[in-house]
């Protein structure tokens, strides 16, 4: 006898019209983005549109995913979600440790962190929302997850809020050119889901351009807490992010944050009398120095001094010797970066920004890091932190600040000011072309 489909009713109805157009949109067409403002849904939408269709896909093993900027985040934010709009559907079962539901269909969706890219790498994917894409790496897309849909011709959905001019701008702006694309921007004047009274109090109590931001999705408004946030603008605006030629016959200062699980960073730097010309940059992660090594031999840049942060010389007690000393067997002779506040270390790099000229193209990874590089937000007592969120971002902005701390070793106008003593900077080894 022929089994006899069983109805499952998920406890989910779009919220407006606006949601449901979202729903609709996806039948039409692959790829698409959302923009809205705090408090619209976008999370429940995402979960049960990424639900609905690992159901109803009929191929083997459908696979879906919800991607936050970390894997934390996704937990807090989409997991009790997920196992909510799940609950009805005889036979799923849930994985607590990989944040994953599986369906008797063979259908899955699983929660995904973008704080290690790479992980997610030689799977396949049906459809994928990342959200908050602005908070990610811009590569996430184009290197990682692009090519995971791509076998199954899967779709994807970009959920988000503004926060200034970063990968989920860049997104947006593609979307509204390509007619491959959707887009959805709902500010909540358009929306009204939130009450007057309640827009009037956030008004009073957020600036201007925070206010802008969160709720009526304004990607001109600065990234709150941003630490860099004039200095980039200035250089945006100035026309100092364009087209930078490398002259071979002047030497290539490296700059070097390093990390052997998270990402190692560096940038390349020429000086032109006052100006400072900053010619590229390169990140990856889980790369030992070998790997950095043949990097740098493939530019085939001409060398000047390579620098890195004092951490350089911790000796690593299962080789026996530091990094600095592998590195030195590499050809790679390190210089040590002063050391110095990370205060005074932004300050420096503030004082320098001005001075330089970015190439667009060949350092548009670094740069949004840079302008992602924003202070912790204390929520318990409504203020910054005085240090800077630990995220993606910080390898490439820390590489940098370690531009700015080791040039003011030969520049005193960069030095802070109203210091109490002078600071002793460790004298290094000078560095030597490969």
């Amino acid at each position: 006898m022929p089994v006899q489909a069983k109805i499952v009713t998920i406890p989910y109805a779009p919220r407006t019209s606006d949601h449901l157009d979202v729903h609709r949109a996806l039948e039409a067409k692959r790829f698409g983005v959302v923009v809205s403002h705090r408090r619209f849904g976008k999370t429940v939408l995402a979960i049960n549109q990424l639900l609905r269709a690992a159901l109803k896909l009929k191929r083997e093993r459908p696979r879906f995913g919800y991607l936050a900027p970390t894997l934390k985040q996704a937990k807090t934010v989409a997991w009790d979600y997920l196992k909510h709009y799940c609950d009805p559907i005889p036979g799923r079962q849930f994985n607590e440790q990989e944040l994953r539901a599986d369906f008797p269909n063979g259908g899955q969706v699983r929660l995904f962190g973008a704080d290690n890219p790479d992980a997610l790498r030689g799977g396949y994917l049906d459809g994928i929302v990342p959200d908050e894409f602005g908070l990610m790496q811009g590569r996430v897309w184009s290197e990682v997850l692009r090519p995971m849909l791509s076998d199954r011709r899967g779709w994807a959905m970009f959920i988000g809020t503004p926060n200034g001019h970063n990968a989920f701008w860049e997104i947006q702006n593609l979307a509204a050119m390509d007619p491959e694309w959707f887009l959805f921007e709902f500010p909540v004047s358009q929306t009204k889901l939130i009450p007057d009274d309640e827009l009037e109090s956030a008004r009073k109590q957020m600036t201007p351009d925070e206010y802008l931001q969160e709720y009526e999705c304004s990607f001109e408004a600065s990234v709150r807490g941003a630490v860099y946030a004039k200095e980039m603008m200035d250089l945006r605006t100035s026309g100092r992010i364009r087209e930078v030629p490398w002259d071979p016959l002047i030497p290539v200062d490296t700059f070097w944050d390093l990390g052997m699980r998270a990402a190692t960073a560096i940038w390349f730097s020429q000086r032109f009398g006052p100006q400072e010309r900053i010619i590229d940059y390169y990140e990856a992660t889980g790369e030992g120095l070998p790997h950095y090594a043949h990097v740098l031999q493939n530019r085939r840049y001409v060398y000047g001094t390579h620098w890195a942060p004092h951490d350089i010389t911790v000796r690593d007690w299962s080789l026996g010797y530091s990094r600095r000393e592998a590195a030195r067997k590499l050809g790679l002779n390190f210089r040590i970066v002063p050391q110095m506040t990370l205060q005074d270390g932004v300050h420096a790099t503030r004082m320098l920004l001005p001075r330089c000229v970015f190439d667009a193209r060949r350092c548009n990874a670094g740069l949004e890091a840079m302008m992602a590089y924003r202070w912790e937000f204390n929520t318990r007592i409504d203020e910054f932190k005085p240090t800077p969120v630990d995220d993606w971002a910080a390898h490439g902005a820390d590489a940098f600040r370690m531009k700015g701390v080791a040039t003011v070793e030969v520049d005193d106008t960069l030095k802070p000011k109203k210091r109490k003593r002078e600071l002793n900077y460790p004298t290094g080894e000078g560095a030597w072309a490969l």
